[in-house]
């Protein structure tokens, strides 16, 4: 195994071992899915593996007679959660059933355990629907599970990992007829007295930054992580700046609408939606979130829709919408099935603890 640098920027990394990294995930993800809808592109890669002082990013080759075979990362919290790590291994198909994964695995372990980690966290996705008849190996939460005999599922409890969560990847064709939006809208509407709805583009105003800012930290420990045991994380105005900056520079762009509670002026609601110019037919669901105190006013419904309505006018050439929910999140699940959403796969969250 080596260390990969990750290149200063992604003019810099034609040629660098981090191109070979990422086009082995890059293949990874197409023989997985059929497409890179789900793939960042280069340029995202390098911003992304850059890390940032809230998050030690580091990234591996692995290589069995000088040729690449397959790679490994790591993903260090330096903020918070300082007793965790992020860990994904990608095999060359030429190279499985040979053990390369597992000692792959078993290394990014060693070097997270020298930087006093003790548990491992791992994402895995399957495009194999709920209804395919496979046999489910059910999650800790309770709700949700993944096949049994998936490729995927056999590496992680061969390796000790036990199925914390499962979340439900779901898809909205697009178009979305609008006499839908107009009802629900309109039912939403009646429970939703006393809040207006603002949008923005990639950069929140200045005036709302720090009361957007105590909504992003609330989105890290008021939606379901299961038993997973993660810790809140804390944003402020520069944690949302250099988030939005980052975002921009991948390619990347982004629409946010919020909800605001007239009567304190107190921001109640968000949800953002993001474009990539490199596959231009995909807008991808990021964040959605009410805060407590404010739920039970249908918030969640009319911020999507704000959302999706403006985000139709500016990316014109999209024709559907990924997202991704807990499978306990059944509020949001629903609001994205009376929305249009169908399920087009879904991703089991692992994790391994020490001790």
């Amino acid at each position: 195994m080596e260390r990969v640098p990750v290149p200063a920027s992604p003019d810099a990394g034609e040629d660098s071992g981090f191109r070979t990294f990422h086009e082995l995930l890059v293949a990874h993800e197409f023989a997985l899915w059929g497409n890179l809808d789900r793939c960042a592109t280069f340029a995202e890669a390098v911003l992304f593996w850059q890390g940032n002082e809230y998050e030690e990013r580091q990234v591996f080759l692995a290589r069995l007679d000088g040729a690449p075979v397959g790679s490994g990362s790591l993903t260090l919290p330096l903020s918070e959660n300082t007793t965790t790590a992020g860990v994904d291994v990608v095999v060359d198909p030429a190279f499985r059933r040979r053990g390369i994964g597992s000692e792959i695995l078993r290394w990014l372990e060693e070097r997270a355990r020298e930087r006093d980690r003790v548990s491992f966290d791992a994402y895995c996705g399957e495009p194999i629907g709920p209804d395919s008849g496979a046999v489910l190996l059910g999650a800790k939460s309770g709700t949700g599970g993944v096949p049994r005999d998936s490729a995927s599922t056999c590496f992680a409890l061969h390796n000790g990992y036990s199925l914390e969560q499962v979340e439900t990847n779901s898809t909205l064709e697009l178009p979305v007829a609008e006499p839908l939006l107009a009802e629900l809208e309109a039912q939403a509407t009646q429970q939703a007295s006393g809040y207006s709805l603002l949008g923005w583009g990639d950069r929140c105003p200045d005036d709302l930054v720090g009361a957007f800012s105590r909504l992003k930290s609330l989105m890290s420990t008021e939606v379901p992580i299961a038993g997973l045991g993660w810790e809140g994380e804390d944003w402020d105005a520069v944690r949302v700046r250099q988030e939005e900056s980052t975002v921009k520079a991948s390619g990347l762009d982004s629409v946010v609408a919020v909800a605001r509670h007239d009567g304190t002026g107190e921001l109640a609601a968000y949800t953002v939606l993001t474009h990539r110019g490199a596959t231009p037919a995909v807008i991808y669901q990021e964040d959605t979130l009410v805060a407590p105190g404010h739920r039970g006013h249908r918030l969640g419904m009319l911020v999507k829709i704000a959302n999706l309505r403006r985000a139709a006018g500016l990316w014109t050439d999209a024709t559907s919408v990924m997202t991704w929910n807990a499978n306990e999140n059944r509020h949001m699940l629903a609001i994205n099935i009376a929305l249009g959403f169908k399920p087009s796969g879904f991703e089991g969250e692992w994790q391994k603890r020490l001790g």
